[in-house]
């Protein structure tokens, strides 16, 4: 949740703080400030309350704030309602938390993440005379800094350090101190922070694209470290206060890539990406006709004799792991269990022997996938990531990783790294199939073919999208919709439901088919929305006669199939045909349609498409 950004150089601070935060808006809109400071002058706070553009008309773009070192935040609100009081910056002094101006305080901060044990800090520090302004706990974090520093007599690092040692929870954190000028602090635990140094300028931020317009060469800093950032240059130090030696990395996206490129919206422009990214993503494996796998780090041997899957992920990944446990299971004949992150970290789960967990997420920063991986790992299963972002801390603590190739995705519902990641799934399928002597080399052939076919078959759905806009405004204000499928159609309805409840508002729930007649069919009434997900011909008839026991008590039937069920329009009202491809890997086609679905009734709504309300694109917190 949460953007930071942070710049010290020689160019003005405050324009370049936010651009970087107009990049990572989707990351939280409630609120946004930023704090610069000009040499040895003190520094001066400007907040807002609402979308980053207020902030900016306030400041002038930011030409109203001179200075060549701050920081800036956009923020999810987790402690405290949004408002200005607790809107970052903030600062170590006992005032100044409502307004903007120069603030006379020793240390100002921002802060990404959730401090768990704040209240029990908060008490700590009233004892010693502090105030708090704010409903935060960044507030409370910034003043236990401010507290090791005046009471050791300590500089910076140690005074980080001791902080570090003392709070509980996640954090990437961003600190000002009135006696080092020009310098930049920061400290990470489980909460994403990247720096980049160009130019004889140093750049820090939460997320890639605020700071690739003006390098690609970045460092990841590691849990439990801190740096000390100048004009062009970065030192790393381990809680100890040791220098840390740290290589650069280099990111392979372009600025345009996060940019709108003439699109009215970032979900529609990653909603036309989809294809390429499909086909980048299979590129980046198969070679010369054959999958390989060597660069993700799992072997032959590997594969043969795992005993069983555990795919854990969050949201749409869950989804993804969802469609991806019918296809393992039946190309590869292997039993394979689907968790949700948050409840597989808390219940201790139960893991076999020659177990592969591979955990799902676009950012590769989840705090609950993050932590279900390291539970996995330390009962002993092997782990595989299957992550868009390098480097990230995921990526950076599983076993093996298969990268996505997805690009920046910047809208909050995914729709470019979901298709990406569903592809992965599917490559593994194919290649854990033929290893375990499921699949013959026939065969193998016939599914890799069937995979090249999706980009092409997924853009002409994307290049006939008029009938579902015209669909979308017609039931725009529908209040009740409900999905139907089975099997590997059930998964697809959980994402296509997924996006229309997330940035329509509109309530929405999945349902496998079958289990309509148990319960759910009580809530359907005359008008009532049911879309039906008809891809798998063995449960097509099934699921067709659940949508009728529906009709029949007054509901509306759209029905989405692929070419050649036309007998389904004489059950559904409205009907969407996606071209055929062998059923394990029709669902890549099928969830294009609903993306467009959802995508457009909001359009119609007149909502905020990519920032929906209450939601931020990676859930670093728990």
């Amino acid at each position: 949740m949460c953007g930071i950004v942070g710049f010290t150089g020689k160019s003005p601070a405050a324009p370049i703080l936010l651009d970087g935060l107009s990049k990572l808006e989707y990351r939280g809109y409630d609120s946004a400030g930023i704090a610069v400071r000009d040499g040895n002058q003190l520094a001066e706070v400007v907040k807002a309350t609402g979308k980053l553009k207020k902030l900016s008309d306030k400041i002038d773009g930011g030409k109203a704030i001179s200075g060549s070192c701050g920081i800036g935040h956009t923020r999810w609100a987790t402690h405290g309602v949004p408002s200005k009081t607790n809107a970052h910056p903030h600062v170590s002094g006992n005032c100044a938390g409502s307004g903007s101006g120069t603030v006379e305080s020793d240390i100002v901060g921002v802060h990404n993440g959730i401090i768990e044990n704040y209240q029990e800090l908060k008490e700590k520090l009233l004892k010693n005379g502090y105030k708090f302004y704010s409903e935060t706990d960044t507030e409370v974090v910034i003043k236990l800094v401010d507290y090791y520093y005046k009471k050791y007599n300590i500089g910076p690092v140690d005074a980080i350090a001791k902080t570090m040692v003392r709070v509980r929870g996640s954090y990437a954190l961003e600190l000002m101190f009135k006696d080092h000028p020009e310098e930049i602090w920061v400290a990470r635990k489980d909460s994403p922070m990247i720096i980049g140094i160009a130019g004889g300028e140093t750049y820090v931020a939460s997320d890639v694209p605020a700071i690739l317009k003006y390098t690609k060469e970045v460092y990841y800093i590691d849990n439990l470290e801190m740096a000390k950032l100048t004009p062009g240059e970065a030192v790393f130090y381990d809680i100890n206060g040791d220098v840390r030696q740290k290589e650069l990395t280099t990111i392979t996206f372009t600025a345009e890539s996060a940019e709108k490129g003439g699109f009215e919206h970032f979900m529609m422009k990653e909603i036309h990406e989809q294809p390429k990214v499909v086909a980048d993503t299979m590129n980046s494996v198969i070679k010369d006709g054959k999958i390989d796998f060597s660069e993700i780090g799992l072997t032959d041997d590997e594969i043969k004799n795992f005993s069983q899957i555990i795919m854990v992920a969050c949201g749409s990944a869950w989804h993804v792991s969802m469609a991806g446990q019918y296809v393992f299971e039946d190309l590869a004949k292997i039993p394979v269990r689907v968790e949700l992150a948050s409840e597989f970290r808390y219940r201790s789960p139960l893991i076999q022997e020659n177990s592969l967990v591979i955990v799902i997420s676009q950012s590769g920063e989840t705090a609950d996938s993050l932590a279900a991986l390291r539970e996995a790992k330390e009962k002993g299963a092997k782990t595989l990531a299957v992550v868009n972002v390098v480097g990230s801390s995921i990526a950076r603590e599983a076993d093996s990783v298969f990268y996505t190739v997805a690009g920046p995705e910047i809208s909050v519902a995914t729709t470019k790294a979901y298709s990406a990641q569903l592809i992965a799934v599917y490559l593994l399928a194919i290649q854990f199939g033929l290893l375990r002597g499921e699949i013959d080399d026939k065969k193998y052939a016939y599914y890799i073919d069937e995979l090249k076919t999706l980009p092409d078959k997924m853009k002409r759905i994307i290049d006939d999208k008029e009938r579902i806009q015209w669909f979308a405004a017609k039931y725009s204000n529908a209040h009740d919709v409900f999905f139907v499928g089975r099997g590997l159609d059930y998964a697809i309805s959980l994402e296509g439901s997924l996006k229309m409840k997330e940035i329509s508002y509109i309530h929405s729930e999945a349902y496998a088919a079958g289990e309509l007649k148990h319960g759910t069919i009580s809530l359907v009434e005359e008008g009532t929305l049911i879309i039906g997900v008809l891809t798998q011909d063995n449960l097509y008839e099934k699921t067709v006669s659940n949508m009728l026991e529906c009709k029949s008590r007054g509901a509306y039937l759209m029905g989405l199939t692929s070419n050649g069920h036309y007998e389904v329009e004489d059950t559904a009202d409205f009907v969407i045909y996606v071209p055929k491809v062998d059923s394990h890997f029709i669902g890549s086609l099928a969830v294009v349609p609903l993306q467009l679905l959802g995508y457009y009734i909001s359009v119609a709504k007149g909502l905020d498409v990519d920032k929906p309300r209450n939601l931020a694109k990676s859930v670093t917190v728990e």
